[in-house]
């Protein structure tokens, strides 16, 4: 059963949130503690959570004296080897005071891809949400490769909620919502909602690079929300910021109506 409307979000049974890098890494990793505390409220009230966060690369880089996201293959597998333990620690030293356990998830594409083993990563976040633990899901960047990659994790985060059944997605990002140009640009309006097939046609939603170590943007976001829309998942783009509200069915961010 799809999630009609933003609203409704605290009543939907599975939700899959998503975080990027840059909400969470470098100067930002103090809004771990905000974002787990706004899904360990819906949690406490019986949703079933599925966290996916990047950020595996960018944490890792200040152990390897990094300044800035590696360009190549090697060393961001093995910055995101290092920044994936990392990361997880972060996550379940602010999960431990609402006695809530992590679980990690680590995909690559082929796995959503081919039967048997997205059957596997299907029944075992089943079995982890049936648990109560709260599934932290990125992509494998340690094995991945150029040609095999997702992309990026909102294009996972879709295709997550698509393997669970989930009946809503929150693509959380830097600013609180889309806007139908670069929102530092003259002109840019706000976009509150978005019909299900509606094409967004003359809207300029910028690069798919954003900054130093992500991977995302508002054009990614825009794709990814037609994937799940199109699989009756209503999705809601903001802040991370604006976690709580989020959850909590506010009117915030981009609503993007499911497949009727």
């Amino acid at each position: 059963m799809s999630t009609a409307a933003r609203a409704l979000i605290p009543a939907a049974r599975r939700v899959v949130v998503k975080v990027g890098s840059s909400s969470i890494s470098g100067d930002s990793s103090h809004k771990i503690g905000p974002i787990v505390e706004a899904i360990a409220e819906a949690h406490g009230r019986g949703t079933e959570i599925v966290l996916v966060s990047s950020g595996a690369i960018a944490t890792g880089m200040p152990f390897l004296s990094l300044d800035e996201r590696p360009s190549d293959l090697a060393t961001q597998q093995a910055a995101a080897a290092v920044g994936q333990n990392i990361l997880i620690y972060r996550y379940q030293a602010a999960l431990r005071p609402f006695q809530i356990v992590a679980g990690q998830v680590l995909l690559t594409a082929g796995d959503l891809e081919h039967p048997t083993p997205r059957s596997n990563a299907r029944r075992a976040m089943d079995r982890l949400l049936g648990l109560r633990i709260l599934p932290v899901v990125n992509e494998n960047d340690t094995v991945a490769t150029h040609e095999i990659r997702f992309g990026d994790n909102d294009r996972l985060a879709a295709m997550v909620a698509q393997l669970i059944g989930a009946e809503a997605l929150v693509l959380l990002s830097d600013i609180d919502c889309l806007y139908t140009r670069p929102p530092d640009e003259p002109g840019a309006e706000p976009i509150f909602e978005v019909a299900y097939g509606d094409e967004l046609a003359g809207f300029e939603f910028g690069s798919v690079v954003v900054n130093s170590v992500g991977t995302g943007g508002a054009a990614t976001k825009v794709s990814a929300a037609r994937i799940a829309a199109a699989s009756g998942i209503g999705v809601l783009v903001t802040s991370a910021d604006l976690v709580v509200d989020a959850l909590r069915g506010s009117s915030v961010g981009t609503w993007f109506h499911p497949k009727p």
